[in-house]
């Protein structure tokens, strides 16, 4: 059992009788009143998020999780097949399960968090930035832009991440993953 001064982002809980994976929290000490803890859960197996409020000492029933290298391998449309990088198992995920597969790339070595009690993977973590490449974006018009302008550009995965005006097509950039933002361009 873990009290509400044990949440973390990360952490996995068993709650209204399905497991959620704590995304976002914050302890908040009102001048009137006892304190509380906000938080926003991810479901693992249909991937909702709720925004749930614990009052402070309110104990959680948490899920004993272990982490794992695995390797990205391909996305069938349904699925999402990953192999491990230690004994080289493969296992499959359904989308929902995954915190931003647009950005996922064959290859890329992500983190799954598997359930130890019945070894049931549970969620993805991936990198906090990846590196992908411009694959389609309109030319930047040099002039026309008061502050930060950005534009959308199409990125190697698919995905679509807005950049600012001065990134061409061919140049690899940051984005980073858990907001699918950009983050700089990488110099070769």
């Amino acid at each position: 059992m873990a009290s509400t001064s044990d949440i973390r982002n990360g952490l996995c809980i068993k709650y209204n009788h399905d497991i959620y994976k704590i995304i976002e929290f914050l302890h908040v000490k009102p001048g009137k009143g006892p304190a509380f803890v906000r938080t926003k859960l991810k479901s693992v197996t249909n991937g909702k998020v709720i925004d749930n409020t614990f009052s402070a000492g309110h104990k959680l029933e948490d899920v004993r999780v272990e982490t794992h290298k695995f390797q990205f391998l391909y996305n069938d449309g349904d699925y999402y097949h990953f192999m491990n990088t230690e004994d080289y198992t493969q296992i499959q995920l359904v989308e929902a399960a995954l915190d931003n597969p647009g950005l996922m790339k064959e290859g890329e070595v992500v983190t799954v968090i598997i359930n130890s009690e019945d070894n049931m993977p549970l969620s993805v973590e991936m990198p906090a930035s990846v590196i992908l490449e411009v694959t389609a974006t309109e030319p930047g018009v040099k002039g026309n832009t008061a502050t930060n302008a950005t534009k959308p550009a199409t990125v190697e995965t698919g995905a679509t991440v807005n950049v600012p005006l001065f990134i061409n097509e061919g140049d690899k950039i940051k984005v980073e993953t858990e907001k699918g933002t950009y983050k700089e361009r990488i110099k070769e």
